[in-house]
Formats: C-alpha cells, structure tokens, sequence
C-alpha cells in the first residue's frame, strides 16, 4: 500500500513505502478534510459507503451492532451478507490462537523464534535469536517485510499478478523472501509493519500444535464461535458465496485498467492476511474477543498492552495483533484493517464490545474506509468531494 492516495493515509504506509495498494494493508487512519456535523444513528455510514461508490468502488457494505441493535447497509453491487477476503484482520486471529497457547503453558511469548524455528530467521543481520515471539506480534521484531521486496510486488501485486495468481507460495518460501534484506532495526528498537512477522507467528503456532495453524483458528475461534462464514482457504481459489467480485488496477493510479482479481492463490498471504469471513462474523468475532470470551484475564492485558507507532500518530497504538485508535470524536476503539487484491476491510469495536462495525469495499485503488469508521463511531459524514 502506498501513500498515493489522497483519501487514505496508511500509518503502515508512512513507516513502510513502496507497498502497493493492496499488499496485506496494515490498518489505515485517514487523513481528511474537516467532516460534515455528525448525524444521529446510521445515516452518517450510509453517506460514508455512497462516498465510496461516487469514488469509484464498485460495492460497498457495512454492518453495525450498538446496544443489541444490528444495522446493514450497501451501495453498489454489494450484498449485506456478502464473504470477502479480509486481508490482515487475519493477523487477530493468529495473535489469538498464540495468546491461547501461551495460556496453557505450551509457548511463552517471551521465546526467541529461533527456539521454534531454528535456523530461518537468518541472513543479512537477521538473528531469530535475540526476536521474541512478542515482537513479532506487536511489529517490533525489526523484520524485514516480504511485501516490500520489488520483485515480490511486481510479480504479485503489479502486472505479474495476471499471470502468477494461481502460483503456491509456502511460507518459508515469503519468509526467504524476506531474510533477502537487512531488518529494519535492531529488535525491540522501534516499529514498523510487517507481514513477515505473522508469517512467522503461523509458522510457531504449527511448530507448537504439530498442524497448520488455519486448523488451529478453525478449532479454537471459528467452531467454538459459530464463525459459518469465516474460513481459512489455503491456496483454495475461489470466494464461497454469497459474495461480490473483486476489483483492482494492479497499480495506484486510478486511471490504470481495472481487473477482476477475485481469483487467488491466498497463499501468498498465509497467516498474515489469507482468511475469508462476512461482516457478521467479524463483528462476533472482535466483540468475543475484547469481551474476554476467547483469552483469560492476563492474556487480555497482554492482547491490548500497546506500542506507538510514530511520533506523527499519537492517537494510533498496536497491541498484540489488534490495534487501537482514538477517533476524531473522542471515541476509543479496536480491532483491525485488511487489504488484499480487490478487498480493503476494517472492523472495530469499542472495548466493552457494545458497539462493534465490519465494512468492506470491493477495490484497492479508491475509496476511504476509514471514513466509513469515522461515520458509524462518531457520526460524522464524509464531506462531497
């Protein structure tokens, strides 16, 4: 994802340049104009997911729970109940399952990875053995991301997407990809997105179960929460339905062809940013967790003990897997954002889980979720361009 684009401000983006703009987005915070006076109840998001069609995306959808009431909203060709592939929201979900083993004494965050990984974090300054497992998951690692490297993102975020969607990437293949460059930093220094880490994270939760560690979600998140339209594809291709197409320029500019790029190997995101769910799931998903219903209480404190991120965003912390962001209202809130070809994606609840939101556009070169976010938590309609 790059910082291109005029509606969208990618705290990622700022600390990781040259991503394209759908390379497994890091959550976003938006940078725009002073918005209309805030609107009571739903009327602000609807204004919000119509901007984003007026914009050019072509279907957007938005559901919402505040107080035991739910509310679904669409434009475009968008259905409410559509699946989509929700990118890097996948990383709660893996941070999950590691708090959970972490919980039953079988990992401790705390572990250098080389203890669970011996010999891959290596090369060009690379040590797994002065990373801990923490630091993957909070972005302090210093870890080099995958999809920063050119050739990575040429041949499967720029044209060469067409011809390699269907190719199978194992995740040692985009942790080698990686270990190709120097860290960011030295561990533990500072902060910066990277796919890698949760790449890696996976990689633990299989060394640690004996399985892969989508079998891990199904059976510690999905099943338990009745998630029916959540999955963990693999390198299934396909989107089951009901869903929508997927639309992308392959590019940042939005005079680019646009490209139906519904069709993808997800392996290439592994447990970074494969995962396929709905707006409903993701809402019971993110109110269950901040409820305390997936973790125990000192598994809670670690999942939301967070880190800055830049001097320039004091407003925006990242926990374990989870962000939080304090809204231009005041409001409080966590959860995630998720970009993948032709899909960006956010889902947030405030901390008590009484108010919860999961949207979802389907194209990665307009459009402005994060004024989606803003409308439904603090009512504010985005103002005509």
């Amino acid at each position: 994802m790059t910082t291109t684009r005029t509606t969208r401000t990618v705290v990622a983006a700022a600390l990781a340049a040259g991503l394209t703009v759908t390379a497994l987005a890091a959550p976003a915070l938006a940078a725009n104009p002073a918005p209309a006076p805030a609107k009571a109840g739903h009327t602000a998001t609807q204004a919000a997911l119509q901007a984003a069609v007026d914009a050019g995306v072509p279907g957007a959808v938005a559901q919402a729970r505040a107080d035991g009431r739910s509310w679904t909203g669409t434009a475009g060709e968008r259905g409410g109940d559509d699946r989509y592939r929700v990118g890097s929201i996948t990383k709660t979900f893996t941070a999950t399952v590691l708090l959970q083993l972490q919980a039953e004494g079988r990992v401790d965050l705390d572990d250098p990875v080389e203890k669970w990984l011996p010999g891959l974090v290596t090369g060009n300054g690379h040590d797994g053995s002065r990373i801990t497992v923490r630091q993957l998951l909070n972005h302090t690692s210093g870890v080099y991301s995958y999809t920063e490297d050119p050739a990575f993102q040429q041949k499967v975020f720029g044209a060469g997407f067409l011809q390699h969607r269907y190719d199978t990437w194992s995740p040692r293949d985009l942790v080698g990809v990686a270990m190709g460059h120097a860290p960011a930093f030295a561990p533990g220094t500072s902060w910066r997105y990277s796919n890698t880490n949760f790449v890696l994270a996976g990689l633990v939760i299989e060394k640690v179960t004996g399985r892969p560690y989508g079998k891990a979600v199904e059976n510690r998140i999905i099943k338990p929460l009745k998630l029916r339209a959540t999955s963990v594809p693999g390198t299934r291709v396909n989107v089951p339905g009901p869903s929508s197409r997927a639309y992308s320029t392959l590019n940042p500019e939005a005079t680019s062809p646009v490209h139906d790029v519904t069709e993808l190997n997800p392996s290439l995101a592994h447990a970074a940013g494969e995962m396929i769910s709905d707006s409903a799931d993701l809402q019971t998903f993110y109110r269950a967790l901040l409820k305390g219903r997936l973790l125990p209480k000192a598994e809670m404190r670690e999942l939301t003990t967070t880190v800055a991120v830049s001097p320039q965003f004091p407003d925006y912390r990242y926990g374990l897997g989870i962000s939080w962001q304090k809204l231009g209202c005041g409001t409080e809130i966590w959860g995630h954002g998720g970009g993948i070809h032709g899909s960006l994606s956010e889902a947030y609840t405030t901390r008590d889980g009484r108010h919860t939101l999961a949207a979802n556009i389907n194209a990665d070169w307009t459009g402005d979720t994060q004024a989606i976010v803003e409308a439904e938590f603090c009512g504010t309609v985005p103002p005509k361009k």
